[in-house]
């Protein structure tokens, strides 16, 4: 039997590669779900009509077509490669050295061993307990003799393993579960087959290939390209380049494949993981190895993966397990040390350009239509949500469409799963929530027709400046409105439940406050803690930042007066 290899699927499957990646035939064809077929991902699968990772990769058709060979590809779209080329020329001309050893570091470590970063003050506790190690803990000051791989270190203790730990740890099943996201069919090596999009140290800025005939002073041909290497990467480029292809970034698809899956089992740490991960992928970019359309695609190949592994009942079990490891070993392990991503507002502004890069936006935009089974994304992170409501989650965070690649088959790519673990951006409907023993924040700006019910024993705050218009019911819980705009446009209906707010809160309909409510206001009022267009009801239970008050019931609003003790 014949060993596949880029080069001999190339020669294999000319014609069908010159040809537009998604044929005819199966855009006519009942196309399988990614997450029903995400196993074809092999490199057997040499095509879009085979290969469910090559098929949600095909947007990049717009700007590309693959040649009949490595370095004869053809550019469809000039204005975009020539931008994408020009993102890495511009950021390895300017990379300063620390960049540089940073850029070394990522590319050398096991990719799950970095994203391990993402937990925090608990990144060292679990590493420790997981027995995660690396070699890998410096960069040389310029170009080693020899190439570097990652290695288990002298001296480390027994059992200890590269990347996410040991599987027979006390987190074994956390390390498995991520490993298995990892697993047999996550690679990128099918879809680099596929589309043969170059590093971009191998390409002029037009995106073609100019080989000068020149060697440089460790033995790698010299094409014509103004993209630099890092120097303590120029020994781990591959001198086999129909075996080495940009698109997708390989490194970039196993970050976020880790991220997403030690998200899962720890969810109290989505947001800093997904973060992790967008920035250790962006120095693919400062290394030289890879551009912005390879990094994309490289975070969309992930999601679909991440999703589908996930969810597939095989691994059913093993999440729960996970889960339950990570849980109790935060509740054992106090955090220390610094939080490199404990700004929120500083974490959304690192992702939000990396989300695109230079990918411009032309087309119309429209409703994203979840692809199927990605609700399990936030399985763990709004565990009180249905899947149906995680869904509705998804959409209306949902990037807008428009962006060539990402609007490719079942838009992958449109997912902004950083946005969606702030909640819902909107209420297509009427949401009714039950949360009990738990607390949440929804911090996006929450439009739509729709309105929130709340129920349980749990803590849910709105953040936004919301402007739904289907109202507030809280029939149980508390419901904190953290903003003046925080409950929408509505009614807000207040039925035995708890409503906490800051002051000057303000409601464009009615205030009905329904027996045995309570009203705890966060902070120090100096006028009305609430304005309605009517006011019925009256709280039976008013405190002050945990401090007795009373409460003034007017016919349009609410205010308090803290009592003497």
């Amino acid at each position: 039997m014949t060993t596949l290899t880029r080069r001999t699927l190339l020669a294999a499957t000319t014609a069908g590669l010159a040809a537009p990646l998604l044929s005819r035939a199966a855009i006519a064809d009942a196309v399988k779900p990614f997450v029903d077929d995400y196993r074809s991902n092999l490199t057997t699968n040499p095509t879009a009509d085979t290969n469910a990772a090559v098929r949600i990769l095909s947007g990049v058709e717009s700007y590309w077509q693959t040649g009949t060979a490595w370095n004869n590809g053809a550019v469809r779209n000039a204005a975009v490669l020539r931008a994408n080329v020009r993102f890495c020329e511009t950021r390895t001309a300017s990379r300063t050295d620390a960049e540089a050893a940073r850029s070394f570091l990522v590319d050398r470590r096991h990719q799950s061993y970095a994203v391990i970063d993402g937990l925090g003050p608990w990144a060292a506790a679990y590493r420790t307990t997981a027995l995660a190690v690396t070699g890998i803990t410096e960069a040389p000051a310029g170009t080693p003799a020899t190439t570097i791989s990652d290695f288990v270190p002298a001296g480390a203790p027994a059992g200890a393993t590269l990347g996410a730990g040991s599987p027979t740890s006390p987190l074994g099943q956390v390390v498995t579960l991520v490993n298995t996201v990892r697993g047999n069919w996550s690679s990128s090596n099918p879809s680099k087959f596929a589309v043969q999009y170059p590093r971009p140290w191998r390409m002029t800025t037009d995106s073609t290939v100019v080989d000068t005939g020149a060697l440089d002073e460790f033995g790698y041909p010299v094409y014509r390209s103004k993209v630099q290497v890092a120097p303590q990467l120029l020994r781990q480029r591959s001198l086999v380049p129909a075996d080495d292809g940009g698109f997708p970034s390989g490194h970039t698809n196993a970050l976020h494949l880790a991220a997403l899956a030690f998200a899962h089992a720890f969810p109290e740490r989505y947001q800093e993981l997904l973060t992790c991960a967008f920035d250790l992928a962006d120095t693919r970019i400062t290394a030289g190895m890879h551009s912005p359309l390879d990094v994309v695609s490289g975070r969309i190949l992930a999601t679909a993966l991440a999703a589908a592994i996930l969810g597939d009942p095989a691994n059913a079990e093993l999440k729960v397990a996970a889960r339950a490891q990570a849980a109790a070993f935060l509740a054992s392990n106090p955090g220390v040390g610094t939080d490199t991503f404990a700004d929120r507002l500083a974490n959304r502004r690192l992702i939000l350009p990396k989300l695109t890069y230079i990918l411009p936006r032309t087309g119309p935009d429209r409703p994203l239509t979840v692809p199927k089974g990605a609700e399990v994304l936030l399985e763990t992170r709004q565990p009180y949500l249905t899947a149906g409501q995680r869904r509705a989650v998804l959409r209306s965070t949902a990037l807008p469409a428009g962006y060539a690649l990402l609007d490719g088959p079942e838009q992958w790519g449109r997912l902004d799963l950083f946005r969606a673990a702030d909640g819902y951006a909107a209420f297509e409907a009427d949401v009714d929530v039950t949360l009990d023993g738990v607390s949440d924040a929804w911090r996006n700006d929450i439009t739509g027709r729709g309105g929130l019910t709340l129920r349980g024993t749990g803590v849910l705050t709105l953040t936004g400046a919301n402007s739904f218009r289907g109202g507030v019911r809280v029939l149980g819980g508390t419901l904190v409105a953290a903003t003046r705009h925080a409950l929408g446009g509505g009614d807000a209906e207040i039925r035995g439940g708890t409503l906490r707010t800051v002051p000057g809160v303000c409601l464009d309909g009615t205030l009905t406050i329904g027996p045995g409510s309570t009203l705890d206001v966060i902070g120090h009022p100096r006028g009305p803690v609430l304005t309605a267009k009517r006011v019925t009801g009256r709280f039976a239970t008013v405190t002050v930042d945990g401090r007795p008050a009373a409460a003034v019931h007017t016919r349009t609003g609410v205010s308090v007066r803290i009592l003497k003790s």
